[in-house]
């Protein structure tokens, strides 16, 4: 089976470079960011514009004028969340990165860069990946693989997972069709390691998009819904991360009434024993969906990956909410 890196270097000559439509630049994690997403103003009338001749006026007759109100100022939506982010407490050796967008307006924002372990937030991925490969194949899913799904979204149950990562193709599967899906930063894991698949935050955004959003989705309505409707069935414990930014959190059922989606992942790692500590989903704040992915590794413990996790998506959404007070 061809490596890791030998797959990166096949897939860097076939696939020329894109650009991501909702994610543009990435903050440095503990610099300043440099702006990409802006937020547009609008001129209000009667604000007391530049005044600029439009026609030569008639003999005797009044000056044909046009009003150029002038532009608000763009507000950085990257600055703002590393500002939000300078008060996440962030533990020493350990690192974070998130990204939002309002899918509604495709304004976004994004803090730190590199790629992640996935850990168990990969399920997502393997699960678009095996319904793009049924849409291709004009089936449905059989009820095998159906019960392996709601085990591997709903419960995080790795043996399902196993089992449809084998059926997908492995990291051959999940990359030909994250590349269908617009991910440019996301390499599967080796051999059976599919928790140690290789994403960015920008990334999981792109794939959240697929799920939660029609337009350039490559997977059916009914695709779309089945991941959606099992990323509102999480098992109770499970239910932490992203939902954190909701309006409430332990509600079930984002849009189709709840107030969030998602999925989580986690991984102690053995060469270290520290904590890798994933989140991804759609969360409602205010009665408007966010996409929201955070990634993080290097916690000392579960539950302090879990804090970190939370602490970045209020952070991250709170850059659209506080525009709305």
């Amino acid at each position: 089976m061809a490596s890791s890196r030998t797959r990166r270097a096949r897939r860097a000559r076939r696939r020329p470079a894109r650009i991501r439509p909702a994610l543009i630049a990435f903050a440095v994690v503990g610099a300043t960011a440099t702006g990409a997403v802006y937020w547009q103003g609008h001129a209000r009338p009667g604000g007391g514009g530049a005044v600029s001749s439009s026609a030569s006026a008639p003999s005797g007759g009044e000056e044909s004028v046009e009003t150029v109100e002038p532009a608000e100022p763009q507000v950085d939506g990257d600055a703002r969340l590393a500002a939000a982010m300078a008060s996440v407490t962030v533990a020493d050796g350990a690192e974070v990165s998130v990204a939002v967008l309002d899918p509604d307006s495709g304004t976004s924002a994004s803090y730190g860069t590199g790629a992640f372990d996935t850990a168990s937030i990969v399920k997502v991925d393997i699960l678009a990946a095996l319904l793009l490969q049924a849409q291709d194949a004009g089936r449905s899913l059989s009820a095998a693989e159906k019960s392996y799904a709601a085990a591997m979204i709903e419960n995080s149950d790795n043996d399902s997972a196993s089992a449809l990562w084998r059926a997908i193709g492995t990291a051959g599967g999940l990359d030909a069709a994250n590349e269908r899906f617009g991910l440019t930063g996301t390499e599967g894991g080796d051999g059976p390691l599919w928790g140690l698949t290789q994403t960015t935050a920008a990334d999981q955004i792109t794939l959240l998009r697929q799920v939660f959003v029609a337009d350039g989705s490559a997977l059916s309505e009914a695709s779309r819904a089945y991941v959606r409707e099992l990323m509102e069935r999480i098992a109770d414990g499970q239910r932490w991360g992203v939902s954190a930014a909701a309006d409430r959190t332990g509600g079930t059922g984002g849009t189709g009434g709840s107030v969030w989606a998602l999925k989580n992942g986690w991984l102690r790692r053995s060469t270290t024993g520290l904590w890798v500590v994933n989140s991804i989903g759609r969360v409602e704040s205010g009665g408007h969906g966010y996409l929201v992915a955070v990634v993080s590794r290097g916690s000392g413990t579960q539950a302090e990956g879990i804090a970190l996790t939370e602490t970045a998506a209020r952070a991250a959404v709170a850059v659209f909410t506080d525009d709305e007070d």
